[in-house]
């Protein structure tokens, strides 16, 4: 019986473990926006939890590293990651460009909290500033790799390092931010516009 019984208290116990996990990300995201990453303790973050702070040591070590738990979380929300990185042949160029269009939507629909969150961190902290760096890079070093993936289907005389940069510069949250946050659009309408431009400036045949 005992056998038995050990997967089923060993999944229980992963469950809550996952459970604490997200409940100390998602109280740590609150607190880092309230008061802002350099004047939020572990402490604060543990009692705000209603968890132990060897809790938070024992499964984070550091404050650092429940900002990159939340960066992590946010891009599993929106699978950038695997859009930029997917397998050419799984979809056809244009919609490959549809879904980058969307993944990029709601990555700044839905971080603008987190950049709030690592621009004041990257102020305040040295090392979380190199995280940053290395986050953006790693960005651009993405895009390239899907420019790249894109290569075959370019539009005449578009190489693969420029119609990289034209992505990246689509892309930009500063674009999004202009266009939803300023000038009123939908967040539907951004994506529309992205798909198109993007579509336009880079592929041979658009539409």
């Amino acid at each position: 019986m005992t056998n038995v019984k050990t997967p089923i208290r060993s999944t229980l116990r992963q469950k809550q473990a996952l459970a604490t996990r997200s409940l100390i990300v998602s109280t740590a995201r609150a607190l880092f926006l309230e008061r802002g990453y350099s004047c939020t303790t572990i402490e604060a973050i543990a009692e705000s939890a209603g968890v132990a702070v060897s809790t938070v040591y024992a499964i984070f070590g550091s404050k650092r590293a429940i900002l990159t738990a939340i960066r992590e979380a946010w891009h599993g929300q929106t699978n950038i990651r695997e859009v930029v990185y997917g397998s050419p042949q799984a979809a056809q160029p244009a919609q490959r460009l549809e879904q980058l269009a969307y993944a990029t939507r709601l990555q700044w629909e839905i971080g603008s909290e987190v950049i709030a969150i690592y621009t004041g961190a990257a102020a305040a902290d040295p090392e979380a500033a190199t995280e940053l760096a290395k986050a953006l890079e790693g960005r651009r070093r993405g895009l390239e790799t899907f420019a790249a993936s894109l290569g075959p289907y370019l539009r005449q005389g578009l190489d693969v390092a420029r119609a990289a940069a034209i992505i990246q510069a689509l892309c930009l949250p500063e674009v999004y931010k202009e266009l939803v946050q300023h000038s009123g659009w939908t967040a539907e309408t951004y994506q529309s516009w992205l798909l198109q431009a993007l579509k336009h400036e880079l592929l041979e045949e658009a539409g």
